[in-house]
């Protein structure tokens, strides 16, 4: 004979409990979807890559001596749609021999690109009346210094600056 064993039957779940397992599985997603991005931010500088590279502007001989002229790179850490967003001016000054001067185009105030006017020997910004001498020194208007200038070296006569990043107070190039 055997023993009489009742065999119980899961109980159907309460609604009261159908919903809090809800609302623990819509928090859980919650916390993960927010907690995405504040993770990259705290991971991001282990994984950052050099921000600047030495990228080649052209021979020494298409910079004449005393004169300022644009000449354009392409950013080394551009992805493909960048675009044409990824060419990068920059204005090369010769002062004598192998000696130069390399500035971003970016106004040191908000960033607006800067004109060089060689009848005035003068660097002007059309966004807020920032001026700037020939050697990138702030003539006056708001912005609250110099023109940033990029680290450049002659090699094999070409001229090369250290570029990649746009400057700012912050991380001047």
């Amino acid at each position: 004979m055997c023993p009489n064993y009742e065999f119980a039957t899961p109980a159907s779940p309460s609604r009261r409990s159908f919903l809090f397992r809800l609302a623990l599985a819509l928090n859980g997603l919650a916390l993960l979807l927010a907690g995405v991005p504040i993770l990259g931010y705290l991971l991001g500088p282990l994984s950052r890559r050099a921000a600047q590279t030495w990228i080649d502007l052209g021979p020494v001989a298409s910079f004449p001596e005393r004169e300022t002229r644009l000449a354009v790179y392409e950013n080394p850490y551009r992805v493909v749609w960048d675009g044409a967003t990824a060419k990068i001016a920059c204005w090369v000054r010769r002062l004598e021999g192998d000696r130069f001067q390399v500035f971003a185009v970016n106004c040191a105030h908000l960033g607006c690109p800067v004109r060089w006017f060689p009848q005035s020997r003068l660097f002007m910004c059309p966004c807020h009346g920032g001026v700037y001498y020939e050697d990138g020194s702030r003539a006056s208007g708001p912005p609250p210094r110099g023109l940033f200038e990029y680290e450049w070296a002659v090699r094999a006569g070409r001229l090369h600056v250290r570029g990649g990043q746009i400057p700012t107070l912050s991380e001047p190039v």
